[in-house]
Formats: C-alpha cells, structure tokens, sequence
C-alpha cells in the first residue's frame, strides 16, 4: 500500500526542489531536470485547484438567508 502524503507536502516538497535547484544556476533554461520539477510543480498544482474547484462547485449554492422587508 502506497504511504498517504497530502497534496500540500507535495507541493511544499517541489517548490523546495526547485529553488534549490535555481540558486546559483547561471542557465535554468536548458537544465532539464529544473524543467522536469517545475512541470511536476505545475501539475501538482492543478491537481489541487481542480480538486478545490470541483468541491466547491458540488457544495452547490447555499440560500442566501433573506430578510422580509415592509413593502
């Protein structure tokens, strides 16, 4: 059984990689394990804020609490 990480670990754990990656780097552009990370980064990253999107969509609206008003 795989071990159980959260998504934000994950990310947290890239964003290092990368920075460490980057610091005193005098060509990024063509290091291709930067590139490698940045795009493990980037889709870790999507994989959250659909996840976050589609909970937020399935929650549905919630009914606005209305005031009766003398009219």
């Amino acid at each position: 059984m795989a071990k159980n990480t959260t998504a934000d670990s994950d990310e947290a754990r890239l964003k290092k990689k990368v920075t460490a990656k980057l610091t005193g780097h005098k060509a990024p552009e063509g290091d291709a394990a930067l590139r490698a990370l940045r795009k493990r980064l980037k889709r870790a990253q999507r994989k959250r804020r659909a996840l976050a999107l589609r909970t937020k969509r399935a929650a549905g609206k919630t009914p606005e609490t209305t005031t009766p008003t003398a009219g």
